[in-house]
């Protein structure tokens, strides 16, 4: 192990490790870092740590033991060393793959970016996992939140998250202007004011896709789930939003042939079941009702699609494509109104930072708030994570002992599941089904659930160690 002089590394632990098939080599001590969290983030914890600890040693009767290793990030950090992100932080979640945040306050002032936000940059993790599920008695602001079951894999290092923004006015952005004006003067020409238009990049990348897109499919395999939808706003942004789609879909076919299908070629092998002696011609129509309006050589690229599904026949016909993972697409807007409406076509969603922001928090919003949302951050070729509250600070009430401690121990169960510690994953779950079920509830709750009990931050801790 590295030394440091301020990380305490326990004694008695052992590293989590990834062994050479990519899988975790997790001991029975691992060493897990841990940051408190600015604000709530003291309460949050303390309540968090002991429902993890309680479940660790009901499943494993002392036979498994967690070892805590404080690092430093945030107001706790900068207040004891002058630092937002103590130097050593970084290294412990890379020499220790494996670890959990409560929320971190952004600095105020010009020139500090999101802690967040760095974190997964400097980790390079890649994708952020949010699972959207219902825990029943939770109060939801839709008619059937039951049937909100989604996992979103939102791309974490591109996008307009990577910060590339000229300020209105500046230099920077005259200097931008000046070359885009001299370069690429059609496109100067559809900034509509350009004198005082802030400027901001855009970046996809094929790469940066592909490798959300496989973990998103290898993790739906894995934990047999039905569909992938990949959401974008390609109709307006072809050459980024529509690129990741298209990319997706390729990626999909190329890696993963025998185990999926896309939604296009199961339409074109059900009309082939339905009426084996169609014609590539009918099966197009079919599957386009614009078909005759096409041009010829539109025609000919629909034809061609159907031919190269039906060369998928020994492999997904006669039904069987019935039990492959299907891939899917769709505009980002429509899907924002079909999660609300038609929950059940949605499971696996695959999608771009910005889309992925907007979508896990309204998905939040339909099961009970972000209060209770949990989050990882991983990437899933190096091993490494960090599973983090997805709330803010809420500094008004630190240390009042009040708040909800559902997203922290909801990314914690996670953070077990992704260990391999699944018996303490399922405690957790049905624990806070337990207490939930049983109207033990913080405040957030307590005010949406007539004839409920209000119970502390602490105090849902022990609800939910009471219903293990």
């Amino acid at each position: 192990m590295a030394e440091y002089k301020v990380v305490k590394i326990p004694a008695g632990g052992a590293r989590i490790t990834l062994g050479p098939d990519k899988k975790l080599q997790v001991p029975n001590n691992p060493i897990i870092p841990f940051i408190e969290g600015d604000g709530t983030g003291r309460d949050i914890w303390r309540a968090s740590v002991r429902v993890f600890d309680a479940a660790v040693e009901k499943a494993y009767g002392g036979k498994r033991k967690i070892h805590w290793m404080e690092v430093y990030a945030g107001e706790k950090s900068f207040k004891q060393y002058g630092s937002w992100l103590h130097e050593e932080t970084v290294p412990a979640f890379v020499e220790f793959l494996v670890g959990i945040k409560g929320p971190l306050t952004t600095p105020i002032g010009g020139g500090f970016t999101s802690l967040n936000v760095a974190l997964r940059k400097l980790l390079d993790l890649y994708v952020c996992q949010r699972p959207i599920q219902y825990f029943t008695g939770v109060p939801s602001p839709v008619k059937h939140p039951e049937h909100v079951d989604m996992v979103v894999f939102r791309e974490n290092t591109e996008d307009i998250y990577t910060g590339i923004e000229f300020p209105n006015r500046s230099e920077a952005n005259a200097k931008f202007k000046s070359l885009l004006k001299e370069h690429f003067p059609a496109d100067y020409a559809k900034i509509r004011f350009p004198d005082s238009a802030g400027i901001g990049i855009k970046p996809v990348s094929e790469e940066g896709t592909e490798r959300l897109v496989r973990a998103a499919i290898q993790w739906s395999l894995k934990n047999k789930r039905k569909n992938i939808n990949f959401v974008h706003k390609g109709n307006i942004m072809k050459y980024t939003e529509g690129a990741f789609a298209e990319w997706g879909y390729a990626l999909g076919k190329r890696e993963f042939r025998n185990d999926i299908v896309t939604e296009r070629e199961s339409w074109i092998l059900g009309n082939k079941e339905a009426k084996p002696n169609i014609s590539v011609a009918d099966n197009a129509k079919a599957i386009d009702p614009g078909f005759d309006m096409m041009s010829p050589s539109q025609q000919e690229d629909i034809k061609k699609e159907v031919e190269e599904a039906l060369k998928l026949w020994p492999s997904h016909g006669d039904g069987k494509w019935k039990t492959k993972l299907m891939l899917k697409d769709s505009i980002a807007d429509v899907t924002l109104q079909f999660v609300l409406i038609r929950p059940k076509d949605y499971d696996v969603i695959a999608t771009m930072n910005l889309n992925g922001d907007y979508l896990s928090d309204a998905l939040a919003a339909q099961v009970g708030g972000i209060g209770i949302a949990p989050g990882a951050n991983i990437n899933y070729d190096t091993g490494h994570a960090v599973f983090e509250a997805t709330h803010g600070t809420a500094p008004k009430y630190a240390d009042l002992d009040k708040v909800n401690p559902g997203s922290v121990i909801l990314s914690g169960e996670m953070m077990f599941r992704y260990m391999g510690w699944n018996e303490v994953a399922d405690l957790i779950i049905k624990g806070i089904e337990g207490a939930v079920k049983a109207q033990t509830v913080t405040y957030d709750f307590e005010r949406l659930m007539p004839g409920s009990k209000l119970v502390s931050c602490s105090g849902f801790g022990d609800a939910i160690i009471a219903h293990f």
